[in-house]
């Protein structure tokens, strides 16, 4: 199917919503303390609780608020952990043990305060018990091998669990995507099922290939489009199967490190923008360009529905010039099979720029508030029954 028939089949009439105004020890010194039963996660790693020993040992490597988080079941303040506003992706491992716990997939913004996440990586790696501390009745979580306290859950969360694990930043570990070491407690590593995991702990050896192997990464492309407010251009890349991140900002203007608020005053010249980092094996550029076309309307000038000012308007930020030409050839096509009732597109294909990134209440905007923006999800025609249409 191509681009003019995926969008005509996606009905074009877009609808608008109201205005959107280290762990650790060697194997090889707890392997004779280890249990004698062992107990594995489905994703591969060892959960056996460590002995009170090891952990001791453990413990004794960490920061003084480390400690107190983990082993003496402590608290940090609200909004003071490190990695409360940490938007990379990756793992987040126990601090202590490092065992993988939380992943950046399943991580929001809860607005209380403390790194908030709906899902552990496997539910095996948590441990869960009352806690009835402080004159009240909560459900701590631990972690499932050395019991190192990491905070509390609740079931004010988010889709699908409706469950919030709120986290102490001191209690965790970042590890960013693929840079995941091989656990030091499990004998075979087989990493996690989403193949987080490196392999950087390898044996040192010039005769074992293996070891001369770096962690598997993938080369990522970026591409930057304005199609109205971007919570909702933000969110519908989010869902594209290959996009690894989409950040909302600000791109074309005359001002630097542009806010929100001189946005809105109409004077910078900047557009909404959606930065888009996607794997070129999973999604084609041309891909991205059909789920653009779908999720807005591209023949309102300056506006988008109800959100009115060239801060609203149409256009595409090219990295390249073959995204350039690809762009071009889209608006094209679109143009000469009278899509949009034949209204005139009005896109604007722009090479270069610099993007600033918008403040940070601003990014996740629909999935922190489930408020919903203009537009609705392109990707089940995007990927639909044809074969993936080849980049341009």
């Amino acid at each position: 199917m191509n681009l003019v028939a995926r969008i005509a089949a996606a009905v074009v009439l877009v609808s608008v919503a109201p205005a959107c105004t280290d762990a650790g020890a060697s194997p090889a010194s707890t392997q004779g303390a280890m249990s004698k039963t062992q107990s594995i996660s489905a994703s591969g790693y060892d959960v056996t609780p460590l002995p009170k020993d090891t952990v001791k040992g453990l413990a004794a490597k960490l920061d003084p608020e480390a400690y107190r988080v983990t082993q003496r079941a402590g608290t940090e303040p609200a909004f003071c952990g490190n990695l409360l506003d940490n938007k990379k992706r990756g793992t987040y491992a126990c601090i202590v043990c490092g065992l993988p716990l939380f992943s950046s997939e399943h991580k929001f913004d809860s607005g209380t305060g403390w790194p908030s996440f709906h899902s552990p990586v496997d539910p095996a790696h948590v441990a869960q018990k009352v806690d009835r501390s402080h004159g009240m009745v909560r459900d701590e979580i631990n972690c499932a091998r050395c019991d190192a306290h990491l905070g509390h859950v609740f079931d004010d969360g988010p889709k699908p669990t409706g469950m919030r694990y709120c986290l102490n930043s001191a209690a965790l570990r970042f590890y960013d995507a693929g840079s995941l070491p091989r656990d030091a407690f499990t004998k075979e590593p087989t990493g996690l099922a989403r193949g987080d995991a490196g392999q950087a702990a390898a044996p040192t050896s010039p005769a074992a290939p293996a070891a001369k192997e770096p962690a598997m990464t993938t080369s990522v492309e970026t591409a930057y489009f304005a199609g109205g407010c971007f919570w909702g251009v933000e969110h519908w890349f989010q869902l594209c199967p290959g996009v690894k991140s989409a950040e909302s900002g600000y791109m074309g203007g005359k001002t630097d490190k542009p806010t929100y608020k001189e946005i809105c005053r109409g004077d910078t010249g900047h557009a909404e923008v959606v930065k888009v980092v996607f794997d070129p094996t999973k999604v084609t550029y041309r891909q991205l360009l059909q789920g653009f076309f779908m999720m807005h309307d591209p023949t309102q000038l300056n506006r988008q529905g109800p959100d009115v000012g060239d801060q609203y308007r149409s256009a595409i930020f090219c990295t390249t010039p073959a995204q350039a030409a690809a762009a071009r050839a889209a608006i094209t096509e679109l143009a000469d099979a009278g899509s949009y009732g034949g209204k005139r597109i009005v896109t604007q294909v722009v090479e270069g720029g610099t993007f600033f990134a918008a403040e940070d209440y601003h990014q996740d905007y629909v999935e922190k508030t489930g408020r919903a923006c203009h537009g609705s999800n392109p990707w089940p025609t995007v990927f639909g029954a044809t074969s993936p249409a080849p980049a341009r």
